[in-house]
């Protein structure tokens, strides 16, 4: 099954695509930034290795499933910012059966809007090509600018739950298509 061709997804100012070779360097730089790192799982970072094969669970992911995280780089320049996109969030039982739509960027991207436009571009490939009626968003207590984030694309609290896999407080929000 697969919904996306190969066309990459655009904004007016990111385009959302598969993963590439060249965009394990650039992966791994944002997986060994604490800061990056603080409200994911446990907040520890992670190696080279670690991202290489990430970045091939995300390919296969998609190849079976039809969607998944697209690698976002800004356009004109092609510099790789991080990721959004669509996942199980398996790691969080008490929400499954869901799909949820997350991000992750480079810390020097913060603060310009670029979470948003991906996450929102991603949520409408979701509703739209893949026809998911239902998605939800987690994210850590404290993680304010994710929270903004979820709630500027039209979602609303779901539940808050302790993630077994870290024992740290999140925030679960949902949204349906209309």
């Amino acid at each position: 099954m697969a919904f996306m061709n190969e066309q990459p997804l655009t904004t007016d100012r990111l385009l959302l695509r598969r993963w590439k070779t060249e965009d394990l360097d650039p992966y791994a730089e944002l997986c060994a930034d604490p800061e990056v790192m603080r409200w994911i799982g446990s907040g520890v970072t992670r190696t080279r290795d670690e991202c290489a094969e990430a970045i091939e669970k995300f390919e296969i992911f998609w190849e079976q499933n039809g969607f998944g995280l697209f690698a976002v780089e800004l356009r004109g320049s092609h510099q790789f910012i991080g990721f959004t996109g669509l996942a199980i969030p398996a790691f969080l039982p008490e929400v499954m059966p869901s799909i949820e739509i997350g991000w992750r960027l480079a810390r020097h991207a913060w603060g310009k809007g670029y979470a948003t436009e991906a996450a929102k571009n991603s949520l409408d490939f979701g509703f739209k090509k893949c026809g998911i009626q239902r998605f939800v968003s987690i994210h850590q207590v404290g993680n304010d600018a994710s929270g903004r984030i979820m709630e500027k694309m039209g979602m609303s609290l779901y539940l808050d739950t302790i993630d077994p896999s870290c024992d740290r407080l999140v925030r679960v929000y949902e949204i349906h298509s209309e």
